[in-house]
């Protein structure tokens, strides 16, 4: 199981990626060091020269492999999706349709990504610290829609459909499913953005209370 495990590929969108990041060592490095530098920085204050001093490398070398810094925001972001997708499908397989399900896909969600199941060896704090600043700036911009056509955000959209799947399977009458599934994935990011920025916004302020929260929310919302 643990050799299964370390060699997971996410199949991350090609569209994304001039040059395969897995398929070199430098390539493997750029990620690791960006994810690294965006949550040092912010994507806003991250570019290409810093990442390039960081890896003892050229800007040139990085884009081989990136068009620019958004397409590696959007690749990153695809990395964290894939993961929690995964390790969904994991904590999930085989469970009867029900709200046991549902919440351990929640809980799944809520938790830190486990990244020693692909090539890179990055800290999964990190990465889920850079999505819950970065991911809505990944996609909140006038080409969403091409880009969105283009298959960027597919992993996203999957993953949603895989809880709305799970919704249904509390509910078959609930008639928004889709909605409802789209609010516990922003939920996941949004909540700790809140707790850390905004603190009077929110009562969820640990991994504990968010889940108690959507437990309340959703045993409310599908079995009521």
């Amino acid at each position: 199981m643990h050799n299964l495990l370390s060699s997971l590929r996410i199949d991350i969108n090609s569209s994304l990626y001039l040059k395969d990041p897995e398929s070199s060592s430098l390539g493997i490095n750029i990620v690791k060091s960006s994810i690294d530098l965006i949550d040092l920085y912010g994507i806003e204050e991250f570019n290409f020269k810093k990442l390039a001093k960081a890896i003892g490398s050229t800007e040139s070398s990085i884009y081989r492999y990136f068009e620019n810094k958004h397409r590696l925001l959007l690749y990153i972001s695809s990395l964290y999706w894939g993961i929690v997708e995964f390790q969904t499908v994991v904590q999930t397989n085989n469970m009867p349709d029900g709200m046991e399900k549902l919440m351990k896909a929640v809980e799944t969600l809520f938790s830190t990504p486990q990244t020693k199941c692909t090539s890179f060896e990055i800290e999964g704090q990190k990465l889920r610290h850079i999505l819950n600043s970065e991911f809505v700036k990944a996609y909140h911009h006038k080409l969403v829609d091409e880009e969105n056509e283009a298959g960027y955000f597919s992993i996203y959209k999957r993953l949603a459909s895989r809880l709305s799947e799970m919704i249904v399977g509390v509910n078959p009458r609930y008639m928004y499913s889709n909605s409802l599934a789209s609010l516990i994935m922003e939920g996941s990011l949004n909540q700790y953005f809140l707790s850390e920025h905004f603190h009077n916004l929110t009562d969820c302020h640990s991994k504990d209370n968010l889940y108690e929260f959507y437990k309340d929310l959703l045993t409310k919302t599908l079995t009521s």
